[in-house]
């Protein structure tokens, strides 16, 4: 090891960007030259502070040692000055929960949460509070070039940490995070979007994440293109494909068996809880392109002689089903459909009046082998949200919704549009108890 001379404090720093920091030296208290900065430790939670450095991989002779942030003296872009005198020098190991800002963060992607979407972090600032030095903001923005050759770009286009949901793919932190509450409060359809771009090592911590919430992945599966659908379910396990359908709604999931190599569907369906079992057998005894094949067979019904009160509290109890399915209260005499009562006439009327005196008594309905173009025409001449599916005795098997409708008519080109940019919410600024700087993190 080289020797300098003594360390004499510079006046302290609030902010450090990581490239400025990576290959600046590492200075034992007495001044002597320990090694360079290989990389920064930070651990990650599941909570919402901002992530505590842990610690310095330092490159010493030609290996990685771990030098601990309570041994941190002084900490800035020009070097790192220890406040002890040796180190370790065993081989650095990471933990459980430890991630690496150069390795796992700093040029890779993570999940721009507020406008659903993969960017890409170029730099890693981190800010000094009481406790001490935190990830604190990302840089996604590119750097500019010029005649092919990288330029400054005079300036770090920052945001807030807490506006992202890092793909570390380093599978032990992985799992002592779980699944982020960033990652709940995307919708499912915007999380089967970020699948859908993903990388396969992007894509893989993505699923290990949703697997944490089966509820949630079976909710993004119905979202799902069939290709990638196609392409995930084939990679997992016959028993983790009939537990994920069983969850799904049974047109979907009678969708999702098609898909499924034909050595596999009667595996897969054996698997499945029989209840679900039955309804995707059924489903799939009819033209996917047709009322029979896109129809839900999950409705509300009540019989003829039900109040408004008796009528509602039948939508109130059905918890697992569509929001789309709930609109209309299908009236049945006898198994037959007689009649459809909307959930606003059944709202507006008094309890006790009568369901007889609310329904429409001529309702349009369709057959299980009437096709896609038809069951459009009738739910745009009549304004509908959704349309009974009748057999030839008038007994109700199942509904079509809008959604299932709008999903197969939209030509796929259309599907593949750049969606009109989203309204950009920030993550609220919150304070740190810093006496150095106040603002610390909340920095935009």
């Amino acid at each position: 090891m080289s020797t300098t001379a003594p360390y004499s404090s510079p006046e302290s720093v609030a902010t450090v960007h990581l490239s400025r920091l990576l290959k600046a030296p590492v200075v034992a208290g007495s001044g002597e030259s320990i090694g360079r900065v290989d990389d920064l430790i930070v651990r990650l939670s599941g909570g919402d502070a901002y992530p505590p450095v842990t610690g310095v991989v330092v490159g010493v002779g030609g290996r990685d040692v771990f030098v601990s942030a309570e041994h941190i003296g002084e900490f800035g872009g020009q070097r790192i000055v220890l406040s002890v005198n040796k180190v370790d020098l065993r081989s650095f190991e990471r933990r459980e929960g430890e991630v690496l800002l150069k390795a796992d963060i700093l040029g890779h992607r993570l999940i721009d949460v507020a406008a659903a979407e993969l960017v890409r972090a170029y730099d890693v600032e981190l800010d000094r509070t009481g406790e001490g030095w935190v990830l604190a903001r990302l840089d996604t923005r590119p750097p500019a070039r010029l005649f092919g050759l990288l330029k400054s770009s005079g300036g770090h286009a920052s945001r807030d940490w807490k506006a992202f949901e890092p793909l570390v793919g380093h599978g032990q932190s992985s799992a002592v995070r779980g699944i982020s509450v960033r990652l709940r409060g995307l919708k499912p359809a915007q999380i089967a979007d970020l699948l859908e771009e993903a990388d396969k090592h992007e894509r893989g911590e993505i699923l290990d994440q949703v697997h944490g919430d089966p509820e949630l992945e079976a909710d993004v599966f119905e979202e799902l293109d069939s290709d990638q659908s196609s392409r995930l379910l084939n990679d997992m396990p016959d028993s983790e494909v009939a537990a994920l359908l069983g969850r799904m709604r049974a047109d979907d999931a009678a969708d999702s068996i098609m898909e499924l190599r034909q050595s596999r569907r009667r595996r897969v369906l054996d698997l499945m809880p029989a209840g679900q079992r039955t309804k995707v057998v059924t489903l799939m005894g009819f033209n996917p392109d047709s009322a029979g094949g896109l129809m839900n067979v999950d409705f509300v019904s009540c019989p003829m002689e039900s109040t408004a009160a008796q009528a509602l509290s039948v939508i109130a109890g059905a918890q697992v089903l569509q929001p789309e399915a709930l609109l209309k209260v299908h009236v049945l005499d006898a198994g037959q459909l007689v009649g459809v009562a909307s959930v606003i006439a059944l709202l507006q009327a008094q309890p006790a009046t009568a369901v007889a005196e609310l329904m429409d008594a001529d309702p349009v309905r369709v057959a299980p082998d009437a096709d896609l173009t038809d069951i459009a025409l009738l739910m745009a001449d009549y304004n509908l949200y959704a349309v009974p599916v009748v057999d030839e005795d008038d007994r109700v098997l199942g509904v079509v919704t809008v959604d299932d409708v709008l999903e197969d008519i939209i030509p796929e080109d259309w599907r593949r549009r750049e969606p009109a940019p989203r309204p950009v919410r920030e993550p609220a600024p919150a304070s740190t108890n810093s006496g150095e700087n106040a603002d610390g993190p909340a920095q935009l």
